[in-house]
């Protein structure tokens, strides 16, 4: 039996929110650094990398986090063969579904896919390839294989797998006898005892042609829908493939619950690579490094007579006293404390602030677009300031605004400005007048980032206040 190929595919929606206040809807988890030195989704996808047996990645995504996926793989340097975007979520199994049907076109009959939450860590990238590698032959024999994670402790927030067996080597592919759903605290000590359970990873690893087969049994209206949603699906030069709307019309389910605990084809690889989900801020903790007092820090943190804590200073210095099993998570415009070992409550005060429509639920103070980003640094009732940042070779669209006018400053780099047709260039410490109503446009032709302080005054200053004329993004 030859190599066949494996396509990553990488699931990049949800919005985190049990790690709130750093994770936000319009920018989730799995673009903040939150383990290693780059984004979640850039860890999982150089988990893969684009050679040997891999093929670049497809990730899903939606509408909402598109540049973000962009954005993040432009700035690590990483090869997609395409994002995704699903104009509504519908869980894992049509976003599989969709990934399997690209992948017969990209891959051939024997493509295999290879499908990742792109919101876990993995510590030993190493170990993954070689569990990857071990349930490999299976899934070419037509076996729908999914990764189980052997229980360290209790959990009630995973589900499990039970196998028919225990691993006797190492590498060995298992017969899958059953899902379970979370358990509580006495069956999860329980499962915790016995040598069948693993905690349910949510990775799989499957022939494209196999899963839709087995998808075809359990869910033909499934395989229709996002059959007809990728037929019909429209490309742009921004490698986004945007699936058709008769997606809205498939079922919502999950790989587990659409297949996995239906099909007499599922096997479990056993992975030991120290997996976590890095569902929650107790989550995290369990994967930082700790001092001696098993503390984990990240930024400017001063801690005095504390223990078994988790404080994260995005902005400013954190310091911390006297206290025991807490996490303090700062960020420029909200701050949580909370119980560590009740941190997944978390949920609960980002619905909160959902239901009294504080924007701190979905935005942070700085908020990314495809071409750089801006940071909202003062607010008041007719006037706010901004820092804007556009990335070389960028632009914003040729706009106007019915209620406010600008000034913008250049602190770095060259901005080339048009204003009404007229077009000049600006240097550092060099300024410029944006009138209301008039048609602009700003673009960075230099080869460093653009940095420039906006000023904007008027009535209203929300940014639904912009007609966009023209715009390379294809933004409306």
């Amino acid at each position: 039996m030859g190599l066949w190929m494996i396509i990553p595919v990488i699931l990049a929606g949800g919005s985190g929110s049990r790690l709130w206040p750093l994770s936000r809807s319009k920018h989730p988890k799995q673009f903040h650094a939150l383990v290693s030195a780059e984004p979640l989704l850039v860890d999982a996808a150089r988990r893969v990398p684009a050679s040997g047996a891999f093929m670049p990645p497809f990730v899903i995504t939606n509408e909402e986090n598109r540049f973000g996926v962009v954005a993040a793989f432009r700035t690590a340097k990483l090869a997609c063969q395409g994002i995704v975007l699903e104009p509504e979520g519908r869980s894992t199994a049509p976003a599989a579904a969709v990934a399997a049907h690209l992948a017969l076109e990209r891959g051939g009959p024997d493509a295999l896919i290879l499908v990742m939450p792109s919101d876990h860590h993995i510590e030993n990238p190493r170990a993954f390839l070689a569990a990857v590698e071990a349930g490999r032959g299976a899934a070419q024999n037509g076996r729908l294989v999914t990764f189980g994670i052997k229980p360290t402790k209790p959990e009630t927030g995973y589900g499990y797998v039970k196998t028919a067996g225990p691993a006797d080597q190492a590498g060995a592919v298992l017969k899958v006898d059953r899902f379970v759903e979370k358990p509580d605290r006495a069956t999860a000590e329980r499962f915790c005892a016995e040598d069948l359970y693993f905690w349910n990873s949510g990775i799989f690893l499957f022939g494209a042609r196999a899963y839709l087969d087995e998808l075809a049994r359990f869910e033909p209206a499934m395989v229709a829908a996002t059959l007809d949603a990728v037929q019909n699906a429209t490309a742009d030069p921004m490698n986004f493939i945007r699936l058709a709307d008769s997606f809205r019309e498939c079922p919502a389910d999950s790989i587990d619950y659409a297949v996995m605990e239906k099909t007499e084809k599922a096997a479990l690889v056993p992975l030991d690579a120290g997996w976590s989900d890095v569902g929650t801020w107790d989550a995290l903790y369990d994967a930082a490094e700790k001092d001696e007092r098993e503390n984990a820090t990240r930024g400017d943190v001063l801690l005095r007579d504390a223990s078994r804590c988790y404080v994260r200073a995005e902005s400013g210095l954190v310091a911390v006293s006297g206290v025991e099993d807490i996490v303090v998570i700062s960020t420029k415009d909200a701050t949580l404390v909370a119980r560590r070992t009740e941190s997944g409550t978390v949920k609960e005060v980002v619905q909160q602030l959902a239901a009294t429509r504080r924007n701190e639920a979905e935005q942070h103070t700085t908020v990314h677009r495809p071409w750089g980003n801006y940071e909202t640094l003062h607010h008041s009732d007719r006037y706010q300031v901004k820092q804007i940042t556009v990335e070389p070779g960028a632009a914003l669209s040729l706009q106007r605004h019915h209620h406010r006018s600008e000034h913008w400053i250049v602190v770095k780099g060259t901005a080339r400005v048009t204003i009404d047709g007229e077009t000049k260039l600006l240097s550092e410490n060099q300024s410029i007048y944006v009138p209301l109503g008039s048609t602009h446009r700003l673009e960075n032709p230099g080869l460093i980032p653009l940095t420039l302080i906006e000023v904007q005054s008027g009535p209203y200053l929300g940014e639904d206040d912009i007609v966009r004329l023209e715009d390379v993004y294809a933004r409306v």
